[in-house]
């Protein structure tokens, strides 16, 4: 994983965002399933049974964990299915690699018509499943958007307003996915009781805070806890309003989600192939291979972008000028899935555009300051920092004031959440494509 000719290459003190932008390349390589997903492949069902092996999922991994699959099944094995992943997500197919298991793109973060008819036709190929079967369930972060199958009452459109306003409301993902999956026929564990009474083995890719595989693309293959009435308290939160007949099916508990107890669950496995901490602590070796000390605050971060880049602004400057909690030079890392809570804007005002990561650089570019010995990057590991076509960005002691030099004041970008339109004025924003993973955001604090 460590490549020390190249590290060493990159000497942090003479080419501190370069350095930066391999250790993120490093948290991203760790993440990529076909270094993670052997591991945790079951024995393929016994062709004398007529078992057979069906492979469904969904999520912006899911077209690279659907490829790993295929390279490691036994290619005499019985194996189809069917996954669906995020426009322009699906990696170039290896030279010789059959493909025995479809895969079609949709929308994200809002669903869309396709969304909709792959998740109807994921349902529908469980039809005449026998307990000879197995089904791998192939997840990742971006599946609640691309799994979209409409409740009872609702539409496709209502579905996307409402999670428009969830995106907007600043709800972490707990509370976003908890409402996705009591307002849907196949999350929350309605896709596993569609499967019975096969048995299931759930591959999921971690992108949310605590690594719950049943807020992972909420969870469509594995039990959930949480209730109708979470649902209703949420929607209420955040004054997101539903159909009168859907709020009438929650308040009646008639949309509950399969439980743990549900005998449904019995002999199914969950396994976690990826997780932002794997991530992170591959990053901290690297650091740590150069002779810089690295810490991890933390792989499961929430709360207000711009409010976090605040607090790790203070942190860094703290170790800085005082040598406290940690002595320079250092390396200070986290994961985790901050939100952003859009302003509202004066009428007929262009919106901003940018994604958790870029508000997070924001925030920790104003309070910074200028800070002298302070390089910071922060960029989602799918590649996509929101709808933007960059992953992230990166802040360097110049930034505040080669943007001034340019007549760009940082609160005014702040005030109409516009990281992209001010990294991209500096030429600091981070491009690299889709990743073809989804460990969520990953920051990184470089104190000389």
């Amino acid at each position: 994983m460590i490549d020390l000719s190249e590290l060493k290459a990159l000497d942090p003190f003479l080419q501190p965002t370069a350095f930066l932008q391999y250790l993120y390349r490093v948290a991203v390589q760790r993440a990529l399933p076909l270094h993670n997903i052997a591991a945790h492949l079951p024995p393929a069902p016994s062709i004398a049974s007529g078992g057979r092996t069906l492979v469904l999922g969904a999520g912006k991994a899911a077209a690279a964990m659907a490829q790993a699959v295929e390279a490691l099944w036994p290619q005499d094995a019985l194996l189809s299915g069917l996954v669906v992943t995020r426009y322009h997500h699906i990696p170039a197919r290896p030279s010789g690699l059959k493909q025995r298991i479809e895969v079609v793109e949709a929308a994200h973060p809002l669903p869309d018509a396709a969304g909709l008819a792959a998740a109807e036709r994921i349902i529908a190929l469980t039809a005449g499943l026998t307990q000879n079967d197995l089904v791998l369930c192939l997840i990742s972060g971006g599946g609640s958007a691309l799994l979209t199958l409409p409740a009872e009452g609702l539409t496709l459109e209502d579905k996307q307003r409402i999670n428009q306003a969830l995106l907007n409301s600043g709800a972490n993902i707990a509370e976003i996915n908890c409402v996705r999956k009591h307002l849907s026929r196949i999350k929350g564990g309605r896709l596993a009781r569609a499967c019975f009474p096969a048995r299931v083995v759930t591959l999921a890719i971690s992108d949310v805070p605590g690594d719950d595989p049943a807020t992972i693309a909420s969870g469509p293959s594995v039990a959930d806890t949480t209730t109708c009435a979470d649902a209703l308290s949420i929607l209420k939160r955040y004054n997101i309003a539903l159909p009168a007949a859907v709020t009438d099916l929650l308040v009646r508990g008639v949309l509950e989600t399969p439980k743990p107890a549900d005998p449904l669950f019995v002999g199914h496995q969950v396994h976690l192939i990826a997780t932002p901490q794997q991530s992170l602590e591959a990053a901290a070796a690297c650091a740590r291979a150069v002779g810089i000390a690295a810490y991890i605050l933390s792989d499961e971060m929430e709360g207000e972008s711009r409010e976090v880049g605040k607090v790790q602004a203070a942190l860094a400057r703290a170790v800085a000028n005082k040598g406290q909690p940690f002595q320079r030079p250092c390396i200070i890392l986290s994961g985790g899935e901050t939100t952003v809570t859009l302003r509202s804007q004066p009428p007929g005002a262009a919106p901003g555009r940018g994604g958790r990561a870029g508000e997070f650089c924001l925030g920790l570019a104003q309070a910074l300051q200028g800070q002298p010995g302070v390089y910071a990057l922060a960029a989602d590991t799918d590649g996509i920092d929101g709808v933007e076509d960059n992953a992230g960005a990166w802040v360097e002691p110049a930034t505040l004031s080669r943007a001034l030099a340019l007549g760009m004041k940082i609160d005014t970008y702040l005030d109409r959440n516009d990281a992209y339109g001010y990294f991209a004025a500096l030429g600091d924003l981070i491009t690299t494509g889709p990743t073809f993973t989804n460990v969520n955001d990953f920051r990184a604090l470089l104190v000389l």
